[in-house]
C-alpha cells in the first residue's frame, strides 16, 4: 500500500479537526472538573449541595469519557491513514492510551460511589486530576506533532 491513503490536503484538515476536537474535549473536562470541585467543597464543608452541579457532573461524565475515547480513536485512525504506522508518535500515543485507561477507571470508580463518605470519592478525585494533567501534556505533545 502507498501512504497516505487519502490526500495530503485532507490529512492536514483532519489533523486540525482532530486537534480542535481534543482541545474542546480538554476544555470540557476542565469545566467538568470545576463542577466536581464545587460538589467536593460542599460535601467537605457541610454546606448545601449544589444540585445543579451534581446533575451536570453526573450527566456529562459518561459523555465526556466517550468523547475522550472518540478523540483517541480518531487520532489513531488518522496517523494510520497518513503513515501506515500507528506508532509514529509514541509519546502522544502513550499519553493518549494512559488517558483512555484513566477515563475507564474513573468511570468504573464513579459507578461504585454510594453514600456521602464513600472512599471511592477520593479515588475518583485523584483519577480526575490525573486525567486533567495528562490531557494538558497531550495537548502540548499534539501541538508538536501538528507542527
Amino acid at each position: 500500500m502507498q501512504f497516505p491513503l487519502i490526500s495530503r490536503e485532507l490529512i492536514a484538515i483532519l489533523k486540525l479537526v482532530h486537534g480542535l476536537f481534543n482541545l474542546t474535549v480538554t476544555l470540557l473536562f476542565f469545566y467538568h472538573a470545576r463542577n466536581g470541585l464545587l460538589i467536593r467543597r460542599a460535601r467537605r464543608g457541610n454546606t448545601p449541595l449544589p444540585l445543579h452541579a451534581i446533575k451536570r457532573h453526573r450527566r456529562m461524565g459518561p459523555v465526556l469519557a466517550i468523547l475522550g475515547g472518540a478523540g483517541f480513536t480518531a487520532g489513531l485512525t488518522l496517523v494510520t491513514l497518513d503513515t501506515g504506522d500507528p506508532l509514529k508518535y509514541p509519546p502522544h500515543l502513550s499519553v493518549g492510551m494512559a488517558i483512555l485507561l484513566l477515563l475507564f477507571l474513573t468511570y468504573r470508580v464513579s459507578r461504585e460511589i454510594a453514600g456521602p463518605s464513600a472512599p471511592q470519592r477520593d479515588l475518583h478525585y485523584r483519577l480526575g486530576i490525573a486525567v486533567l494533567a495528562l490531557y494538558l501534556v497531550n495537548v502540548f505533545l499534539g501541538i508538536g506533532v501538528f507542527l
